[in-house]
């Protein structure tokens, strides 16, 4: 079925007035499992990453909402998790339930095994989940599905992620059954796919993207032409899209605690404090956003970020961070099909100092354990030193014929908590990083070119994240 052209008898919309969507699927690979295992519907479900059925390693790639209201969050590690979500290992199919109760029992280094086999027993059902492994070609799979019905459905797709993109359906509907539209739209999701999302419409990729949040899970949002300020105005300076708790404290420091306060500044001392990005917020919380959905062109690079709720000086933690970051990268590449000649590494220091560090190769390669390696190299002059976010990515790429799925780019921004970003070359890459899925545990999420992550992104309501893109849902 081809939804078409413009549905007759709706007049011509203005350039001013164009109608975009903003899809961004629900805890996507979590929904991904209950189409596997449909008894998991209803149940706290954790993809991890890393992760192998009865372990303890491995980091949260995306947490179910019913998991997170156990504390369960994106990017967390899964020994953590588990501290927060035991898990439901006698129910568990496909592995020895007493060696999952023994995992489960040797994570807990201060408690003997005698005493974590008490506690097991004297848990209840509803306060145990289910921990599975992430299946990367299933999900993709079933991405597959529902980019076909978007492609069907709009005449331009910009693909963010696995599980998000935008859609500019201006010349298939109008304003006045925008929010019928995007009901077809999401209907035909669920129905055909069997997974759902939330879709926020606007005029603008920066409200669309907000809107698409501000009811989740299967949430539908419409703000319409002259309305968007209005929208936000109320909203904590934290929803605002690219906008983490970093750049929220920096705000609040300025006296500045709403979209609305925010949009009636002066932007000069914005600028003064964030440079370009300082009039780019004052831009957006006034809903200004010229931009417009365009298909992204082959990346450049790839980039994972994620931020620290805190400061932290301990190497070990740095360290880990870096491991599960470059290991992330190397997967997407793979994944995608990319070869790279070039391994970098960022190291955000307080309050606002942005280091970056590359090694170029000798020639393009494919290899996961090299990345890790040279990013913990490169990281080693600041091992030190207190580290606000950090970052790893992979550049000067070379494809093998992939199909790719492109997000936004690297640069020298306080971009975003595990942000999954890719640098591309389409004209509208105002960037130079999710799911993740929004984003919490301290997600900083800079403000991108569209094609931006979540997540990440610490917005309400809280949700998944992804593989590709450690950002909220």
């Amino acid at each position: 079925m081809n939804d078409g052209p413009r549905l007759p008898g709706v007049d011509t919309v203005d350039e001013d007035d164009r109608i975009v969507l903003h899809v961004d699927a629900d805890c996507f690979y979590a929904s991904c499992e209950r189409l596997k295992e449909p008894e998991l519907e209803g149940e706290p479900v954790v993809v991890g990453m890393g992760y192998e059925e009865g372990e303890t390693v491995g980091a949260v790639a995306t947490a179910s909402y019913e998991a997170r209201e156990f504390g369960v969050e994106s990017a967390q590690a899964i020994s953590t998790a588990l501290e927060k979500l035991p898990r439901r290992a006698a129910l568990e199919d496909g592995f020895d339930s007493s060696s999952d109760a023994n995992a489960d029992a040797d994570a807990d280094s201060d408690s003997s095994p005698e005493s974590s086999s008490t506690a097991t027993e004297n848990l209840e059902r509803s306060e145990t989940g289910y921990y599975r492994p992430v299946d990367m070609e299933y999900y993709e799979s079933v991405a597959a599905d529902v980019r076909e019905i978007l492609h069907d459905c709009a005449d331009v797709v910009r693909e963010v992620s696995i599980d998000e993109a935008y859609l500019d359906v201006t010349e298939r509907t109008a304003w006045e059954v925008a929010d019928g539209f995007a009901r077809h739209v999401k209907g035909r999701i669920e129905r055909e796919v069997g997974v759902t999302v939330s879709i926020g419409v606007a005029p603008t990729m920066s409200a669309a993207k907000i809107a698409s949040d501000f009811d989740k899970p299967d949430g539908l949002t419409v703000v319409r032409p002259g309305e968007v300020e209005s929208f936000l105005a109320p909203l904590e300076v934290e929803l605002l899209h690219g906008v983490g708790p970093v750049t929220a404290r920096e705000l609040r420091g300025m006296g500045l605690e709403t979209a609305g306060e925010v949009a009636a500044a002066d932007p000069g001392p914005l600028e003064d404090r964030f440079g370009e990005r300082g009039r780019e917020l004052y831009d957006r919380a006034r809903g200004e956003d010229d931009r417009r959905v365009e298909p992204r062109g082959e990346p450049k690079s790839f980039s994972r970020e994620s931020a620290f709720a805190e400061a932290v000086e301990e190497p070990d933690p740095k360290y880990e961070r870096i491991e599960t970051l470059a290991a992330a990268v190397a997967d997407r590449a793979t994944r995608e099909g990319a070869l790279y000649r070039t391994v970098g590494v960022k190291a955000v220091l307080p309050p606002f100092e942005v280091n970056t560090r590359e090694q170029s190769l000798s020639g393009p390669v494919d290899d996961p354990a090299l990345v890790e390696r040279i990013a913990a190299d490169l990281f080693t002059e600041f091992e030190t030193e207190p580290v606000r976010k950090l970052g790893v990515r992979v550049a000067n790429l070379e494809f093998t014929g992939a199909d790719q799925a492109q997000l936004d780019g690297w640069d020298g921004s306080d971009r975003g908590d595990s942000t999954d970003s890719v640098a591309g070359n389409s004209p509208s890459d105002s960037a130079g990083t999710s799911d993740v899925e929004h984003k919490n545990d301290g997600a900083e999420n800079g403000l991108d070119d569209g094609s931006a992550t979540s997540s990440e992104r610490e917005r309400l309501p809280v949700g998944q994240t992804s593989l590709t893109d450690f950002r909220s849902d």
